[in-house]
């Protein structure tokens, strides 16, 4: 795979670097302009459930079908147990797994069932953004508004997202899928210094991917990597390869790398559909201002209205895809169709 030529030459941008001119002190103007430049509220109608998903019609499901020629199958889901990536944060539990029968039940003959049948029955409590999962329209507000301009006290209430319920998006998360291998294209080999910031293929915690450097990757990895108008892009950074050799190590919340601030134009300018990211939080962390919270997250999800996936586990098919060259797959990712939830684990499917 080619490189630029500072991924070659083993230099790189430091964390601490802006890709851009950002002034670091107002993030509320940023957020504000960005809002207003790139919003996509009444695009489809004032009654819009789906955003950027409306982006997937039936034309471009048929296209993304015939992208499946070897039947290679790859789960892009970190596993739901206790040992997840999840410290508490915002309440934020791993999954919590109880048996309510067993064989041990069945072969003490407890169970009341008659010519020595038996069973096992379980239960799962988590929340739903726990591991891998998406955003939903409804998971973040903008100064108390909602996707489309509605006020956010009327969508999302003690019954849940009244509105733009995850449930709504259940039939439409299946389309072309693009990799973008960000970690691979600007690490692809040791750097010559003495920063513990990741392997090779691992980007740096702190480090903001820029517009510049996901068009690069796009050209350097060829044209079953353009990306437009419906499809569902996934950005791999090796954050979750550096948890699966490391432990979690702060992964759920903790710095990372991830996308810039000043990729919302791109995002709105490419029409994709939903994108998601090896990363907890998709945007890069700490973010980009002195004192922000998801300030990407802001933008794109009430203003433009883009469904957002995370802690995606890319590696498998990263290294398919590498391997073969081809970046570009069906991607099957509907979410649980829980009635006013403004996420949903996922289990999503590349088919190639």
């Amino acid at each position: 795979m080619s490189t630029t030529p500072a991924a070659a030459s083993g230099t790189r941008r430091t964390p601490t670097e802006r890709p851009e001119e950002l002034d670091r002190t107002d993030p509320a103007r940023h957020v504000a302009e960005s809002a207003e430049a790139f919003r996509n509220w009444g695009r489809w109608g004032d009654d819009d459930r789906l955003g950027t998903l409306n982006f997937i019609g039936d034309d471009e499901r048929v296209r993304a079908a015939a992208l499946v020629r070897r039947g290679a199958s790859f789960s892009l889901s970190q596993p739901f147990d206790m040992n997840g990536p999840q410290q508490g944060w915002r309440r934020r539990t791993n999954p919590v797994h109880t048996m309510l029968d067993t064989g041990t039940d069945a072969a003490a003959g407890t169970q009341g069932f008659p010519h020595g049948i038996g069973g096992a029955d379980d239960v799962v409590a988590m929340p739903l953004q726990c591991s891998t999962q998406w955003d939903g329209l409804g998971h973040i507000f903008d100064r108390g508004l909602a996707w489309n301009g509605r006020p956010a006290g009327s969508v999302v209430t003690s019954d849940g997202d009244l509105v733009t319920g995850i449930e709504h998006a259940a039939s439409a998360i299946v389309g072309r899928g693009v990799l973008l291998d960000l970690g691979r294209f600007l690490r692809p080999e040791p750097v010559d210094d003495d920063a513990d910031d990741g392997a090779v293929g691992e980007l740096p915690d702190g480090y903001a991917i820029t517009t510049a450097e996901l068009e690069a990757c796009i050209e350097a990895q060829g044209a079953t990597s353009a990306v437009g108008r419906g499809d569902l892009v996934l950005v791999r950074t090796g954050r979750y390869a550096r948890a699966l050799r490391e432990g979690w190590n702060g992964y759920a919340g903790g710095p990372s790398a991830g996308l810039s601030f000043t990729t919302a134009g791109w995002l709105h300018r490419t029409e994709i559909a939903a994108i998601a990211t090896d990363t907890w939080g998709f945007e890069v962390r700490p973010n980009e201002f002195d004192d922000a919270f998801q300030p990407l997250h802001q933008v794109v999800i009430p203003n433009l209205g883009l469904t957002i996936g995370e802690m995606w586990d890319l590696e498998a098919l990263a290294a398919d895809c590498a391997a073969d060259g081809c970046y570009e797959f069906l991607l099957v990712a509907p979410p649980l169709p829980i009635t006013g939830a403004v996420g949903s684990p996922v289990n999503p499917i590349a088919l190639k």
